[in-house]
């Protein structure tokens, strides 16, 4: 997704130039773009034989649905079990978390308002 949010439309040649070695199967790649076709990701146009793709998504929308997801699946869709899993299960140093809580902050001030 992230070549096709940067280029905007792109061929699944270009995507394959872009893997490092070793690059996927064709295949493999072409499976992951019909999965992302069928779930509303992206879509292609057909020139002659070959299918540009191009993104329905922006990366905003899709980053925050599959968080949403994430949270749903492994923290039984609670926000807070992820933020207290997240702050106590990675290596935040302390000016990372003081952004962390000045964002929390804001957050808060705007909510009351």
């Amino acid at each position: 997704m992230g070549l096709i949010w940067q280029k905007g439309q792109v061929y699944m040649k270009e995507l394959m130039d872009a893997y490092p070695d070793p690059k996927p199967a064709p295949t493999t790649l072409a499976t992951l773009l019909k999965r992302l076709t069928d779930k509303g990701a992206i879509s292609f146009q057909l020139n002659g034989n070959s299918r540009q793709y191009y993104p329905l998504i922006d990366n905003q929308d899709y980053s925050s649905s599959y968080l949403q997801n994430m949270i749903s699946t492994l923290f039984q869709g609670s926000s807070k079990r992820f933020a207290s899993f997240f702050a106590q299960n990675t290596d935040l140093s302390k000016s990372e978390l003081e952004e962390l809580r000045a964002i929390i902050d804001e957050q808060l001030k705007n909510t009351r308002q």
